[in-house]
Protein backbone atom coordinates (compact mmCIF):
# COMPACT_ATOMS: atom_id res chain seq x y z
CA UNK A 1 0.00 0.00 0.00
CA UNK A 2 1.13 3.21 -0.92
CA UNK A 3 2.14 5.96 1.92
CA UNK A 4 2.28 9.86 2.47
CA UNK A 5 5.27 11.57 3.66
CA UNK A 6 5.77 14.89 5.20
CA UNK A 7 9.26 15.07 4.12
CA UNK A 8 12.01 12.47 2.34
CA UNK A 9 13.34 10.11 4.90
CA UNK A 10 16.12 7.87 5.09
CA UNK A 11 14.71 4.90 3.00
CA UNK A 12 13.31 7.66 0.34
CA UNK A 13 16.34 9.32 0.05
CA UNK A 14 18.59 6.51 -0.60
CA UNK A 15 15.53 4.53 -3.29
CA UNK A 16 16.10 8.34 -5.27
CA UNK A 17 19.86 8.35 -4.93
CA UNK A 18 19.87 4.71 -6.17
CA UNK A 19 18.00 5.38 -9.64
CA UNK A 20 19.04 6.70 -13.06
CA UNK A 21 15.97 7.55 -14.16
CA UNK A 22 13.53 10.13 -12.97
CA UNK A 23 10.82 11.70 -14.71
CA UNK A 24 9.32 15.29 -14.41
CA UNK A 25 5.99 16.52 -15.19
CA UNK A 26 4.67 19.77 -15.14
CA UNK A 27 1.92 21.42 -16.78
CA UNK A 28 0.47 25.06 -18.10
CA UNK A 29 -2.31 27.16 -16.15
CA UNK A 30 -4.54 26.97 -19.41
CA UNK A 31 -6.16 24.38 -19.78
CA UNK A 32 -5.46 24.18 -23.54
CA UNK A 33 -1.71 24.32 -23.19
CA UNK A 34 0.61 21.08 -22.77
CA UNK A 35 1.41 18.77 -20.25
CA UNK A 36 4.53 18.11 -20.24
CA UNK A 37 6.36 14.84 -19.06
CA UNK A 38 10.34 14.59 -19.59
CA UNK A 39 12.79 11.51 -18.87
CA UNK A 40 15.99 13.07 -16.94
CA UNK A 41 19.23 11.00 -16.67
CA UNK A 42 22.93 11.22 -16.37
CA UNK A 43 24.26 12.73 -12.61
CA UNK A 44 21.79 15.12 -12.31
CA UNK A 45 19.92 14.85 -9.15
CA UNK A 46 20.31 15.86 -5.90
CA UNK A 47 18.59 15.77 -2.43
CA UNK A 48 19.16 19.01 -0.53
CA UNK A 49 17.67 18.35 2.73
CA UNK A 50 14.19 16.69 3.76
CA UNK A 51 11.90 18.87 2.12
CA UNK A 52 14.04 20.26 -0.76
CA UNK A 53 15.26 18.85 -3.93
CA UNK A 54 17.19 19.72 -7.47
CA UNK A 55 17.88 18.23 -10.78
CA UNK A 56 20.23 19.78 -13.17
CA UNK A 57 18.45 21.39 -16.43
CA UNK A 58 20.48 20.58 -19.30
CA UNK A 59 20.01 22.06 -22.95
CA UNK A 60 17.61 20.21 -24.83
CA UNK A 61 15.29 21.48 -28.17
CA UNK A 62 12.01 22.54 -25.43
CA UNK A 63 11.99 24.83 -22.27
CA UNK A 64 8.47 23.71 -21.52
CA UNK A 65 9.56 22.45 -17.57
CA UNK A 66 11.15 26.34 -17.34
CA UNK A 67 8.63 28.08 -18.79
CA UNK A 68 5.82 25.99 -16.60
CA UNK A 69 7.53 26.91 -13.42
CA UNK A 70 8.43 30.53 -14.49
CA UNK A 71 4.12 30.40 -15.03
CA UNK A 72 2.74 28.64 -11.73
CA UNK A 73 5.78 26.13 -9.97
CA UNK A 74 3.74 23.24 -10.11
CA UNK A 75 5.73 19.94 -11.02
CA UNK A 76 5.83 16.37 -9.79
CA UNK A 77 9.32 14.24 -9.72
CA UNK A 78 8.52 10.43 -9.65
CA UNK A 79 11.37 7.96 -9.41
CA UNK A 80 10.24 4.14 -10.16
CA UNK A 81 12.47 1.08 -9.58
CA UNK A 82 13.30 -1.06 -12.69
CA UNK A 83 14.91 -3.78 -10.79
CA UNK A 84 14.63 -4.78 -7.24
CA UNK A 85 12.00 -4.31 -5.14
CA UNK A 86 9.14 -2.51 -6.86
CA UNK A 87 8.54 0.78 -6.05
CA UNK A 88 7.33 4.41 -7.06
CA UNK A 89 8.17 7.58 -5.45
CA UNK A 90 6.54 10.92 -6.35
CA UNK A 91 7.74 14.09 -5.10
CA UNK A 92 5.00 17.11 -5.49
CA UNK A 93 6.30 20.77 -4.91
CA UNK A 94 6.76 24.30 -5.85
CA UNK A 95 9.59 24.89 -8.35
CA UNK A 96 11.50 26.93 -9.11
CA UNK A 97 14.35 28.26 -11.81
CA UNK A 98 18.08 29.30 -10.83
CA UNK A 99 20.07 30.27 -14.24
CA UNK A 100 23.39 30.67 -14.29
CA UNK A 101 23.44 34.48 -14.28
CA UNK A 102 21.74 33.92 -10.39
CA UNK A 103 23.52 34.57 -7.18
CA UNK A 104 22.18 31.25 -6.33
CA UNK A 105 24.11 29.20 -8.94
CA UNK A 106 27.49 29.86 -7.54
CA UNK A 107 26.49 27.88 -4.63
CA UNK A 108 23.72 24.96 -5.87
CA UNK A 109 26.36 24.11 -8.88
CA UNK A 110 28.69 22.38 -7.16
CA UNK A 111 26.68 20.00 -6.47
CA UNK A 112 26.36 18.44 -9.71
CA UNK A 113 29.33 17.39 -12.40
CA UNK A 114 30.06 19.89 -14.76
CA UNK A 115 28.30 19.34 -17.94
CA UNK A 116 28.64 22.43 -20.57
CA UNK A 117 24.99 21.98 -21.83
CA UNK A 118 23.68 22.44 -18.05
CA UNK A 119 20.92 25.74 -18.77
CA UNK A 120 19.19 25.52 -15.10
CA UNK A 121 18.80 24.18 -11.83
CA UNK A 122 15.12 23.22 -11.04
CA UNK A 123 15.02 23.41 -7.12
CA UNK A 124 11.63 21.98 -5.74
CA UNK A 125 10.39 22.71 -2.05
CA UNK A 126 8.23 19.79 -1.71
CA UNK A 127 4.66 19.82 -0.62
CA UNK A 128 3.71 16.06 -0.43
CA UNK A 129 6.14 13.11 -0.61
CA UNK A 130 4.41 9.61 -1.61
CA UNK A 131 4.56 6.47 -2.63
CA UNK A 132 3.46 2.86 -4.19
CA UNK A 133 4.05 -0.47 -4.87
CA UNK A 134 5.20 -0.21 -8.71
CA UNK A 135 3.83 -4.03 -9.06
CA UNK A 136 2.94 -2.94 -12.72
CA UNK A 137 6.49 -2.09 -13.58
CA UNK A 138 8.58 -4.32 -15.51
CA UNK A 139 11.88 -5.25 -14.99
CA UNK A 140 14.58 -3.47 -17.03
CA UNK A 141 18.48 -3.33 -16.79
CA UNK A 142 20.69 -0.55 -16.32
CA UNK A 143 23.44 -0.67 -18.96
CA UNK A 144 25.24 2.68 -18.91
CA UNK A 145 24.37 6.27 -19.17
CA UNK A 146 24.11 7.76 -23.22
CA UNK A 147 26.76 9.89 -24.19
CA UNK A 148 25.37 11.69 -26.80
CA UNK A 149 24.22 14.99 -24.88
CA UNK A 150 27.58 15.23 -23.56
CA UNK A 151 29.18 14.81 -26.52
CA UNK A 152 27.21 17.08 -29.14
CA UNK A 153 27.78 19.75 -26.28
CA UNK A 154 31.67 19.31 -25.48
CA UNK A 155 31.63 18.68 -30.03
CA UNK A 156 29.73 22.08 -30.55
CA UNK A 157 31.09 24.37 -28.16
CA UNK A 158 29.88 26.93 -25.44
CA UNK A 159 29.46 29.83 -28.16
CA UNK A 160 27.13 27.13 -30.49
CA UNK A 161 25.44 26.18 -27.33
CA UNK A 162 24.76 29.76 -27.11
CA UNK A 163 23.21 30.07 -29.76
CA UNK A 164 21.02 27.52 -29.63
CA UNK A 165 19.76 28.16 -26.39
CA UNK A 166 18.96 31.80 -27.86
CA UNK A 167 17.17 30.05 -30.90
CA UNK A 168 15.20 27.53 -28.79
CA UNK A 169 14.79 28.04 -25.47
CA UNK A 170 13.02 31.53 -25.13
CA UNK A 171 9.91 30.25 -25.17
CA UNK A 172 7.87 26.91 -24.36
CA UNK A 173 5.48 25.65 -27.27
CA UNK A 174 2.53 27.01 -25.63
CA UNK A 175 4.97 30.43 -26.04
CA UNK A 176 5.39 31.11 -21.92
CA UNK A 177 8.72 32.72 -21.20
CA UNK A 178 11.40 30.10 -21.25
CA UNK A 179 15.23 30.75 -19.96
CA UNK A 180 15.40 34.56 -19.10
CA UNK A 181 19.13 35.09 -20.08
CA UNK A 182 17.63 34.58 -23.91
CA UNK A 183 14.43 36.54 -23.59
CA UNK A 184 14.55 39.31 -25.79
Amino acid sequence: MGKVYSELNDQLRELIESQHLFFVATAPTSPEGHINLSPKGLDSFAVLDAKTVAYLDLVGSGIETVSHLRENGRICIMFCTFNGAPKIVRLYGRGRVIEPQDAAWQSLAPKFPEYLGARSIVIVDLERVADSCGWGVPRYEYLGERSQLVDYCEQKGAEHLAEYKQKNNGASIDGLPGLRAVMP
